[in-house]
Order: C-alpha cells, then sequence, then structure tokens
C-alpha cells in the first residue's frame, strides 16, 4: 500500500468517528475530507432546470447556487411521483424569471449518507440551503404545487413584502389582489418590521406590502404601527395596532390575518377546505343546502346575518349537497334530503352537535343555536349504524355504536377490537391476519375478536384518531382500556392475548393512517419507523 492512499485510509479512520470512536462528530466530516474522499464532479442537470446531486456533488452545487431547494426522493414513492411534475414546472418557473434560486434532487435511496446526515425520515423531504450552509438547511414546509414552491423561494431570496413609497403605489397594491396586507411601521429596521417581513415569507396566499411614509399613515388614518389587512369582501378592512410595549407577536398577527382573511361565510369545497382547517378554529357551523333550490338559497342571508359576532370563534360553512360532498354528509351521518339543515362540531374534540328537529334556519336560531353550543347547553350526537342482527354469530363480531359499551366492557370478557376505515389500506392488508386471529381464539369463551367501523360509528368514550387502531378491553371492573400499537400480524396478536395484555417489545411495521381519506403526503425511509407509512392532509376527523 502506498504512502499516499494511508493517509487517505487514516484521514477516512479519523473523520468518521467523533469522540471515543462513536460515530460521526456534531458537524460530520470536514469539507476538506470530503473533497478528498469523493474528487469533485460536474453537477448533473435535468432538461427542465433540476440539479440531479449525490454525496460527490453537493458540496459544489452549494458553493455555486446561493438559494438552493434539495429534493430527498425515492423512485418507488408515490408522493414523490405526484410532486415530481409540480418541481419540474416550479424550477421552469424560476428559470423563466433569471432566478437565483434553484431547485436540485437527491435519490435517498441511492444516497444513504446522505439522508443520515441531513435526518431525512421520509420522503419526500425538501431542505433549503442559503449562501453554502451546509450544517443548518431550512426544512420546507411550502405547497407542493408549483406556483407555490416558486413564491416559498421567491420570499426568501427576495424580499417578501413591497416597499410602498407613496398613495399610487398602495392604492395599485391593493387593487391588484382580493386580500392585501400592508405594514405601516415609522421605522422598518426594528424588529416589528422584521417580524412582519419574516411572517409574510410564509403566509402565500396573501400578497404584502411595506411603508414608513407619514403620507400614508395619515391618508389611511393611522397614528401608530398598524398592519392593515385590505379586502374586498365584506367588512373591507381589518387593523391590527402593534403593542407598543409587547410589540408584534407574530402567532397573534397570523391569527389575525387567518381570521380576517377569510369571508364570513365560506361555501365548502376542494378549493377552500385548506384554508378553513388551516384557520385553527376549531368551531365550525355547517349549512347543508342544495344551492339548485331557490328556498334554500334565500338561507343564505340569514346564515350571513349571524355570522358577524361569531368572526373568530365560529366559522361559518356552506356545504352544497348537490355538489360532490357526499363525504361530508357521510362525516355528519346526514343525506341530502334532509337539507336544509345544521351541524355543529368542535374539531379538537370532533364533538358533533344538532339543533332541535324541524327547527327553522333563520339568523335568530342560528344565533342562539351557536350560544347553546359553546355555553354546554347542547349535548353532542354520536353515529351509529343498527346493530347486525348477526353480529355475533361468526368468529369475528360486529360492533357499532350502539352495542359497544355492553361488548367491550363486559366484564367477564376480554375484548380486542379493530376500530378501521373501509378505505383504510392498512386495514385491508391486515384484515386476514385479524380473521385469523378471531378463527384461532373462537373457543375462547372469554376472548372477544371484534372489529368496528370507525367512519360511521361513534363512541363517547373516547375518539378514534387514525386507522387502524387496535385497543384491548381487559375483563375486570375499571373500564381499562390498553392501546395496542406493536406489530400487526397473527404470531403477535397471539401472544398479546395470551400474556393478558402486555405489549411484545417489537416495533410496529407501519403507522396508522389519518381518519380522512385525503391524498397520501410522505412514504417514510424504509428502515425507519419499519415502513411505508401514509398520513393525511387533514386534520383528525375534519369533513
Amino acid at each position: 500500500m502506498d504512502g499516499q492512499l494511508l493517509l487517505v485510509l487514516l484521514l477516512l479512520l479519523l473523520g468518521a468517528s467523533g469522540p471515543w470512536g462513536q460515530g460521526p462528530g456534531p458537524e460530520g466530516p470536514s469539507e476538506e475530507l470530503l473533497k478528498e474522499e469523493f474528487p469533485e464532479e460536474e453537477v448533473t442537470e435535468e432538461e427542465n432546470g433540476i440539479l440531479v446531486l449525490s454525496r460527490r456533488t453537493l458540496a459544489r452545487a452549494l458553493q455555486e447556487h446561493p438559494a438552493l431547494l434539495v429534493e430527498f426522493y425515492a423512485p418507488w414513492c408515490g408522493p414523490c411521483k405526484v410532486l415530481a411534475p409540480e418541481y419540474s414546472k416550479a424550477a421552469a418557473l424560476l428559470a423563466a424569471e433569471l432566478a437565483t434560486a434553484r431547485l436540485a434532487k437527491v435519490d435517498g435511496h441511492a444516497e444513504p449518507e446522505l439522508t443520515e446526515e441531513f435526518s431525512v425520515t421520509e420522503y419526500p423531504t425538501l431542505k433549503f440551503f442559503r449562501d453554502g450552509d451546509r450544517l443548518h438547511p431550512e426544512e420546507y414546509t411550502g405547497p407542493r404545487e408549483a406556483e407555490g414552491i416558486a413564491e416559498w423561494l421567491r420570499r426568501r431570496v427576495g424580499s417578501s413584502a413591497t416597499r410602498l413609497e407613496n398613495e399610487e403605489g398602495a392604492r395599485a397594491l391593493i387593487d391588484a389582489q382580493d386580500v392585501v396586507v400592508i405594514g405601516f411601521f415609522r421605522d422598518l429596521q426594528d424588529e416589528d418590521a422584521a417580524a412582519f417581513l419574516a411572517l409574510a415569507q410564509d403566509a402565500l396566499d396573501m400578497t404584502f406590502g411595506l411603508t414608513d411614509q407619514p403620507e400614508l399613515f395619515q391618508k389611511f388614518g393611522l397614528t401608530k404601527d398598524t398592519v392593515v389587512l385590505f379586502k374586498k369582501f365584506d367588512e373591507g378592512r381589518a387593523d391590527f395596532p402593534v403593542d407598543e410595549e409587547l410589540g408584534l407577536d407574530q402567532g397573534d398577527l397570523s391569527r389575525f390575518l387567518l381570521t380576517h382573511s377569510m369571508h364570513l361565510v365560506t361555501e365548502f369545497n376542494s378549493q377552500t377546505s385548506p384554508k378553513i382547517f388551516a384557520a385553527k378554529i376549531p368551531n365550525h357551523l355547517l349549512l347543508f343546502i342544495n344551492q339548485t333550490l331557490a328556498p334554500h338559497q334565500e338561507l343564505l342571508a340569514g346564515f350571513g346575518e349571524a355570522a358577524p359576532p361569531f368572526r373568530g370563534q365560529v366559522l361559518f360553512v356552506v356545504v352544497d349537497v348537490g355538489a360532490d360532498n357526499d363525504h361530508v354528509l357521510r362525516y355528519f351521518g346526514l343525506g341530502a334530503e334532509e337539507a336544509p339543515t345544521l351541524r355543529f362540531i368542535d374539531m379538537d374534540t370532533t364533538k358533533k352537535y344538532a339543533p332541535a328537529a324541524g327547527e327553522l334556519v333563520t339568523a335568530a336560531t342560528i344565533t342562539a343555536f351557536c350560544h347553546a353550543v359553546l355555553s354546554g347547553q347542547v349535548k353532542p350526537y354520536h353515529l351509529s349504524q343498527e346493530v347486525p342482527p348477526d353480529w355475533d354469530q361468526q368468529p369475528l363480531k360486529t360492533l357499532v355504536g350502539k352495542n359497544f359499551e355492553q361488548v367491550a366492557f363486559d366484564e367477564t370478557k376480554n375484548v380486542f377490537i379493530k376500530f378501521y376505515a373501509p378505505w383504510c389500506p392498512h386495514c385491508k392488508e391486515m384484515a386476514p391476519a385479524w380473521e385469523a386471529l378471531a378463527e384461532k381464539y373462537k373457543d375462547h369463551e372469554d376472548i372477544v375478536i371484534a372489529e368496528l367501523d370507525a367512519t360511521a360509528n361513534e363512541l363517547e368514550a373516547f375518539a378514534v384518531h387514525s386507522f387502524p387502531t387496535l385497543k384491548y378491553f381487559p375483563a375486570g371492573p375499571g373500564r381499562k382500556v390498553i392501546d395496542y400499537k406493536s406489530t400487526r400480524d397473527l404470531e403477535t396478536f397471539s401472544k398479546f392475548l395470551d400474556s393478558g395484555g402486555q405489549l411484545p417489545a417489537e416495533e410496529p411495521t407501519e403507522e396508522p393512517v389519518a381518519p380522512f381519506p385525503g391524498p397520501r403526503r410522505s412514504c417514510s425511509r424504509p428502515g425507519h419507523r419499519g415502513g411505508t407509512v401514509c398520513s393525511g392532509t387533514q386534520g383528525s376527523g375534519g369533513p
């Protein structure tokens, strides 16, 4: 072995170990060592302008591109395939603008060293590198469509708000969009202005302006630092004065903008639903009507009249039963023929409330219903299917809301229940093992294996937030419940039952999906948390 090769091997050995030889140091290998280990190569670029990076080319790309968004993907990952065309379009948009920001990608499956270095645990993961800083990339949490990706980068490479010098510029900005936010700050160099600009980086669905001009303060009737939201609907304007002692609170301003940028009454559809769920207002009042019927449309006036006093406390949402909203009707246990009707939901608890049967929908009854729910005067209702006549005739018992309590909390039985959704792929995958478990223990009088469709049945005892959820209800008093979170196969299920509900030590092979069927957003990296997982786009239980 020649001396140069021996030196390289020695450097690699030293660089690969942190203190006491216990793995990489906190900052990873040095750039000098990376250059020694991996001679620089030319960075490959696809026709769409996306850079294709590896451990041999990442350092060079970071050096050459001061603003670089990198996608870590896997060839087999479904959500990555969905993102790919949007990512390509975003690259084209930025290239057409001659922007300094560039897009790149890394095949995480082929580059395990990079996925470990940047703590990539699921695909796709996107990280933004600024000014070649390899140690502190920013996690990308923005949209996954082309214009959103491009705008996220624009607001980081350039200013996130337009500097306004006169009334003409301010009026032009306000007139250009339905919602425009302008920060009026006497000193654009202070912390409040910086906090405003930082918030504007991520509020991509709004247009932002910024000014320190006394002329504009006077023109818009302001005497102190204020953030003003201008909108072409409802009140037309909403002011957020900056606290002179405490300064601008980003959390408070974010909630203010979300609340006041929405219409007092919002129609539920695929475009508005993300904003409805992002508003962080847990109370939603839904009016179900058929928009093709004139008598139903007449109810909208009273619904809108009741809304203003509840702004920021209750979201008023219209659901057209004649549109593609069957999933919302099912979630509330309604049929289209029951419209017009109201339903109230607390998104934090998923508790649902209904007005008295036959009550008319007017501004007065809507207001009274909201106050009654908020003050705890109305009890929530729980969905339940009817008990099947043969629910207990097979080894696998069928439970619904109406017979759950008597079976699950039977003090003479050990009851193991699968809470599932008919559309859930993980539920379908484990179904044979669950049926085999029921067959195996069918002659054990003290063991019951059961399943419950949690999309059609709700329980007073607890809410089911993901699928499949497995719970064990041991015999005896006290209504004890044990969550099962281990491997979902016949052997492990059997060990669990035979040990009286003791959880095995094995890690789960999959994580459950969210309770509402939305598109998968990510896949976990193999070797991390055991396997591929799906996650939904909506919160737990929302329509």
